[in-house]
């Protein structure tokens, strides 16, 4: 688990604006806006959009709400 003065600075890399926090289970950290799931590994969180999974019923990333109006480069 990652400590929690960590958690308290980290928000959701797909929010433009950075003001989503993330919530964290044993093996992700979760957005709290768009429930985009970010794999925890050997206790590293990989932040990558491209490598999170999707919430359920969402088909890509430019249907989360964290992501609808950022500016986009072929993501």
């Amino acid at each position: 688990m990652l400590p929690p003065e960590i958690m308290q600075l980290l928000r959701c890399p797909a929010d433009a604006k950075r003001n989503v926090p993330l919530e964290q289970t044993d093996t992700h950290l979760v957005c709290t806006q768009c429930k985009l799931r970010f794999r925890i590994r050997d206790g590293i969180p990989n932040l990558l959009i491209d490598d999170a999974e999707l919430p359920e019923g969402c088909a890509s990333l430019r249907d989360l709400p964290c992501r609808k109006g950022a500016i986009h480069s072929g993501s």
